[in-house]
């Protein structure tokens, strides 16, 4: 792998972090602690199915990261198929949050 292909993964990587870290400080400002995933799933209005969003994935691993998890967080999110979190397929969410919680 190229330098320039190694920093540019590493810069892309460093934006998906500040993301997630900004969605985090946002839920924590909010003062709603229900903003935070801790393994439940929202019900939609419409239906009962229940739905995972990208933000709550993004939360719950900006919050394992910050614990100290950053390179476990990368290995998952490369489990499920994506080289950043965008990529991973939305119904893979609810298996993606189980392995996360388990990272003690």
């Amino acid at each position: 792998m190229s330098k320039i292909k190694l920093l540019y993964d590493v810069v892309s990587d460093l934006k998906n972090l500040a993301a997630s870290i900004q969605t985090l400080a946002e839920s924590m400002d909010s003062g709603n602690s229900n903003t935070i995933p801790s393994g439940t799933t929202t019900k939609t209005d419409n239906t009962n199915e229940n739905k995972i969003t990208l933000e709550q994935v993004r939360a719950a691993l900006a919050e394992k990261s910050y614990d100290g998890f950053t390179k476990e967080v990368r290995e998952l999110i490369e489990k499920y198929g994506g080289k950043r979190l965008s990529d991973i397929n939305p119904s893979k969410y609810p298996n993606l949050l189980k392995d996360a919680e388990g990272l003690k």
